[in-house]
Order: C-alpha cells, then structure tokens, then sequence
C-alpha cells in the first residue's frame, strides 16, 4: 500500500512539473502609431485619406494591438517638431508626419531615438529608422490629363497648385503631358496658390481659369476643397485626387485618383516586426493597388464608349512600364 501510494505521488508530481513547465503564450505588444497632419483629419483631401487608413488599421487589426493618437492642423513644421519629440518621448512606435514639409523635424527628432519609426512623404530621402512614401501622382493624372483633352468643349483646362513641390507637382506635370498627349491645340492654365490649406485663394483662382474659359480643372491637397466649391457653382468639371471626393461636388467631379494608406501602414509595422525600422521609400502605384482611380457614377455617361477604351488601353500601358509619366526635373 505504502508503495502504491508512493508511486501515485511520484506520478503527480511529475505532471505538476510538467504543468508548471507549460510554456506561456508571449503576448502581442501593441503598436503605439502617433499621426500629425498638416489640416483637419476631416479635410475631404490628403490628411483625411491617412487618417482614414491608419484607422483602418486598427478596425482590422483591433485596438487592443493598434494604438492611435492624432495631432491635426499642424502646417507649421516647427510646431510639428515639438510634437514628433512628444510622441516620441511617450514611447510610441511609429511616428507618421504626413507631409513633405516635415523633413527637417523628423530627421533631427529621428536620430534622438533610433529604436522609433518615423514616417513622412511625399519624399525620398529616407534614414535608419525613416520612412518616406511617394504616390506615383503623375500616373492617374496623365490619365486624367487625357479625359480631359477628350473632353473639353472649349479647349481650355486650368490647375490650381498648392506649391511646386511633393506629389503637387508631379500631379500637375502628369496631367499636363496627358493633356498634350491627347491634343496640343488645348491650353492649360496653371496657377499656385503657395500653400496647401488656403481653400480661399484656391477658389479665387478657380474662378479666374473658369472665366478665362476653362470648363475642366483639377488639382490636389487639402486646399482643393476651396476649387471644388467654385468648379460647383459655375457647373464645370473637376479631376481630385488623394481621395474620392465626389460626395462634394456629385455634379461636378468626374473621376478621383485615390490613395489607399492603409496599406502603407501595414507595411510599415510589418517591417518593424521583422526588425526593419525605416530606410526605404514606399511606393504608391498601380501595379500594387496603392492608387485606384474612382470614377464618380453619376457623371460615367461622360465617358464614351471610345473614350473608355483609350482609357483603358493607357492604363495598361502605365501599368506596366509601356508609357512611363516623366518626372520634373
């Protein structure tokens, strides 16, 4: 009996030990991701599409592994430095400065703490722990630029520009060779606001390419909302881009060249998870998905059976490296 009873507590204490011994499961760190942004996340333009794809991320990926703050209305890029170095003293894992304005802070707030991803495009100059991304913009807009040409009854288009630089420029570069791709006896009109957010001298400038004869514009950044309002009052046309804009202008925006953030986001904590902390341009394009363009179906009567076909014969074309959009110089 003794050894029976001896041999019982032998055998459980060998499965106690092996209980015990039981490897835990390691938990899942959240991903602590800090957002400034130059305008409102609610900007119908370049902030909100990143807003609404970091949020994205974390509808899919839960809140309790994504983690998200937002600091908007930030263009003063010193300002936006001061709160880079809050974010980054709090802890968090990847800081996004959405805007090419941001280079200098985010590289000086970079190599204080080169445990954190920091983020910021359009741009190309990357770090150790940097990020930067680079939509494609003169893809759709040469797209755009073509439709245009297609389309015009007076053979005058316009553009209003924040600045000349970032996906802005490529944008206005590409949609101007699409035009002249198309048809060289159309005139463009181009103008710069020399800000991304100041939506009254957007729509000034609408105005005057509207009675200069233009009856198609486009343009790009936050500021864009201040065209679209003067493009919906005198009932002309309008290309957007950054993200489907429609809903403003449902009478008015024919087509939108959209960026899809979300991706880049998920990009970005997959790198840092196998250890990559920055040091590479994200692209944006077609041929990954990054870039879609949303045609506004109210308005896809426009678009003849002969002109859907030029347009879908392009896009394959720029899709897969048979037309290639040059760049500014």
């Amino acid at each position: 009996m003794k050894k029976a009873l001896m041999m019982l507590l032998v055998a459980l204490l060998v499965v106690g030990l092996f209980v015990g011994c039981k490897p835990q499961e390691k938990p899942v760190e959240k991903v602590k991701i800090a957002l400034i942004l130059p305008s409102g996340r609610d900007d119908m333009a370049w902030s909100q599409g990143m807003y609404e794809g970091v949020m994205d991320v974390q509808k899919e990926l839960g809140i309790d592994k994504i983690e998200v703050s937002v600091t908007e209305n930030m263009p003063n890029p010193v300002d936006a430095g001061a709160a880079l170095r809050d974010y980054a003293n709090k802890g968090y894992n990847i800081i996004i400065a959405h805007g090419a304005q941001y280079q200098n802070p985010v590289f000086e707030v970079a190599k204080e703490f080169p445990l954190i991803s920091f983020a910021y495009g359009t741009a190309f100059e990357t770090g150790d722990n940097i990020f930067t991304y680079d939509p494609q913009a003169q893809d759709g807009a040469y797209l755009f630029g073509m439709l245009a040409a297609k389309l015009t009854k007076t053979k005058i288009v316009g553009i209003v520009g924040p600045v000349k630089a970032g996906d802005a420029i490529k944008y206005n570069y590409g949609f101007i060779q699409g035009v002249n791709a198309t048809d060289t006896s159309i005139k463009v009109l181009e103008s710069y606001t020399g800000s991304f957010g100041d939506t009254v001298k957007a729509k000034e400038m609408a105005i005057a390419h509207i009675e200069a004869g233009a009856d198609i514009l486009t343009g790009t950044a936050q500021q864009s909302v201040g065209a679209i309002q003067a493009v919906s009052e005198r009932h002309v046309y309008w290309f957007s881009s950054d993200m489907d804009q429609s809903s403003l202008a449902p009478d008015s925006i024919i087509a939108s060249q959209a960026y899809y953030w979300k991706d880049v986001v998920v990009y970005m904590i997959d790198s840092r998870n196998k250890g990559k902390l920055g040091g590479e341009t994200i692209v944006l394009d077609f041929g990954n998905g990054r870039i879609k363009l949303v045609f506004n179906p109210k308005l896809k009567n426009l678009i003849t059976p002969e002109i859907e076909k030029l347009f879908n014969d392009t896009f394959e074309k720029i899709k897969n490296g048979e037309i290639k959009v040059k760049l500014p110089e």
